[in-house]
């Protein structure tokens, strides 16, 4: 981290797919409609004041109950990704890596060419991006429901949606999974918690703040009953 005046006082690209307003701060719906993974980071640091103050962003996010029982590792030290960013790798490998043709063919479902390429270049990359934020949920290791603690993810668009007024990418991932009890160790983490994600959080080295590609909101919200659909 830094406390770089120059880079605190960035606004980054905040364009959207639909016009741009040099020099002002993004509109609310143009944040919401317009925050994409960013997997192509710069390793610039992100200013201290800057970070706290996204931070201080996600816990304003959702909590069942207003329990708030959760914690927020940042990592920024070299030594520790490097632990970390291999696990990530074999893992993407195995869900995707290992198809590499089929996807820049277009050929396999999900991911398109360029959004294929962009995900193996965060995989290969993961250690450049100046901050990880790892959401932490205690209780969870015991957990038997599967919604244990699923307002957190609204506290993680939260921060996502903070970083985008600042001109700073990131990606909700959790293809780092399988090692916990490590991570665990590695992070110091309580022994009834889980971490819930990895957000690489960065400077966009390449790309826009374009709107997501998304199936027609008509086609996927019914009506009163699941098949009911209605044109908007």
């Amino acid at each position: 981290m830094t406390d770089g005046a120059t880079a605190a006082t960035r606004t980054g690209d905040t364009r959207t797919a639909d016009e741009e307003r040099p020099g002002e701060e993004p509109r609310a719906l143009d944040v919401l409609y317009s925050t994409p993974a960013r997997r192509y980071l710069s390793p610039e640091p992100i200013p201290d004041e800057v970070l706290w103050e996204i931070l201080d962003a996600a816990v304003r996010g959702p909590s069942g109950g207003n329990r708030q029982d959760w914690g927020w590792v940042v990592v920024t030290d070299p030594e520790v990704k490097r632990r970390i960013a291999p696990w990530y790798r074999a893992n993407w490998e195995r869900a995707y890596g290992h198809r590499r043709a089929e996807f820049l063919a277009g050929t396999a479902e999900g991911l398109s060419p360029a959004g294929f390429r962009g995900a193996e270049h965060l995989a290969h990359h993961l250690e450049e991006a100046p901050v990880w934020v790892f959401p932490v949920l205690r209780g969870a290791a015991a957990a038997t429901d599967p919604r244990t603690g699923a307002s957190i993810y609204g506290a993680v668009q939260n921060l996502c949606l903070a970083a985008r007024v600042h001109g700073i990418g990131t990606s909700l991932t959790t293809l780092y999974a399988g090692h916990e009890d490590e991570l665990r160790t590695l992070l110091g983490l309580p022994e009834d918690a889980l971490t819930m994600a990895l957000i690489p959080m960065g400077y966009p080295e390449r790309g826009r703040w374009a709107r997501p590609k998304r199936a027609p909101v008509e086609e996927v919200v019914h009506w009163g009953a699941w098949g009911v659909h209605s044109r908007r």
